[in-house]
């Protein structure tokens, strides 16, 4: 068997890569003319998008011209080096474009208007000492007090229900509201 024939398509590349790593513009316009297509297509495949695979072409001709010298002939042949350069750098596109999932830490930074576990079982004990010293008063303070503060009724409106003067029913309420002060100060 004889030593098998070197392809001119290769050694011309190769050349190419050595006149690009030469800052030669010519060598890359040839270059860019030689190759342009096949990696356009690959950066297309990747991407499936016309402007980003442009986009993306371009960066790799200009990493091309930064790092021709880079390109070992023994290693791979140009096409093949040129190929993985656009696949990989239109694989890194593609990954850009997905939203990076942020930080763990960075949630204990989001604001949470709910009340903490400690403070809800405060407010249930507070509600459940409420309702004991309610219960705690006569009846008709409890009844007064009830409708004033959590039903929204106005105290004009307590007194004509049970008939009474306006001062009488402030009285009842302030008389109510200071004994269940002091049933829950204990």
């Amino acid at each position: 068997m004889g030593a098998q024939a070197i392809d001119p398509r290769r050694l011309e590349l190769v050349s190419l890569l050595e006149g690009v790593t030469a800052a030669n513009p010519a060598a890359l316009r040839a270059l860019y003319e030689r190759t342009s297509a096949k990696l356009y297509g690959i950066c297309l495949r990747v991407l499936g998008d016309e402007a980003e695979a442009q986009d993306t072409l371009q960066d790799v001709y200009v990493t091309v011209w930064r790092n021709a010298g880079r390109f070992d002939a023994t290693k791979a042949s140009p096409i093949t080096w040129l190929a993985v350069l656009a696949r990989n750098r239109a694989i890194d596109r593609l990954r850009s474009r997905r939203v990076p999932a942020e930080d763990l830490d960075q949630a204990t930074e989001v604001a949470d208007d709910s009340p903490s576990a400690l403070d809800v079982i405060e407010q249930e004990q507070d509600a459940t000492r409420l309702a004991h010293c309610l219960d705690e008063l006569e009846q008709r303070a409890r009844t007064m007090i009830r409708a004033a503060f959590f039903d929204g009724a106005t105290y004009a409106e307590l007194a004509e229900r049970e008939a009474v003067p306006l001062g009488t029913m402030k009285s009842w309420i302030r008389r109510g509201l200071a004994r269940l002060r002091g049933c829950l100060e204990q």
